[in-house]
């Protein structure tokens, strides 16, 4: 059993910033990819952003050069440094760990974490 712990979200002014974290903890053996989704109201859960145990990223088009995804493997966590926000930002995100747990591999999801970015 693997649990994710989401932190960081919160409401922000546009132009600013927040630093979302996911940690993850419980019978893992390693972990693959990472990665975060938002789902805003009304609209389909889309890729926000992925990071690779090779250190590999990729990003949506609405978020390059705003957003950083990072990850410490010490502490099984992942981040996503959001700059520059906008009101379109505005959703819940939800992490993505690709646990291989020794047996296989299975993707797990966090809870999901309010971001809002209004005046």
């Amino acid at each position: 059993q693997v649990q994710l712990v989401e932190s960081g979200g919160g409401l922000v002014q546009p132009g600013g910033s927040l630093r979302l974290s996911c940690a993850a903890s419980g019978s893992i053996f390693s972990i693959d990819a990472m990665g975060w989704y938002r789902q805003a109201p009304g609209k389909q859960r889309e890729l926000v952003a992925t990071i690779t145990s090779g250190i590999s990223t990729n990003y949506a088009d609405s978020v390059k050069g705003r957003f950083t995804i990072s990850r410490d493997n010490a502490k099984n966590t992942v981040y996503l440094q959001m700059n520059s926000l906008k009101p379109e930002d505005t959703a819940v995100y939800y992490c993505t760990v690709e646990i291989d747990n020794g047996d296989y591999v299975y993707d797990s999801w966090g809870q999901g974490t309010q971001v809002t970015v209004s005046s």
